[in-house]
């Protein structure tokens, strides 16, 4: 997340875009039922601690609830981009509902 232009202000600066990944599929493997999530999810990144992973999973949900309100404006997608307005929005519903967000 820090690295993306979309990051928190509140990411650490060591989270990297490719530790954000793994991040992220670590949280679509490991659900908030599975025993020992955190340590298992930092074990994925690498190089971090469970409260890093906590605190990093906290900034998603902030950042998240900040788009879902309003207070943070979508990307204006060009209609020459590819793919349509539709289908990012429906990859990235795919995709929360892969993180169980």
């Amino acid at each position: 997340m820090a690295s993306s232009k979309f990051s928190s202000p509140n990411s650490a600066p060591n989270w990297t875009a490719e530790k954000n990944k793994l991040f992220e599929n670590a949280l679509a493997i490991y659900d908030r039922e599975a025993p020992d999530r955190w340590h298992k999810i930092a074990k994925i990144v690498g190089g971090t601690t469970e409260e890093e992973v906590k605190r990093q999973y906290e900034i998603l949900q902030e950042d998240i609830n900040r788009i879902e309100s309003g207070k943070f404006p979508l990307p204006k997608y060009w209609k020459g981009q590819g793919s349509s307005k539709g289908n990012n929005i429906t990859n990235e519903e795919q995709r929360l509902k892969n993180l169980k967000l």
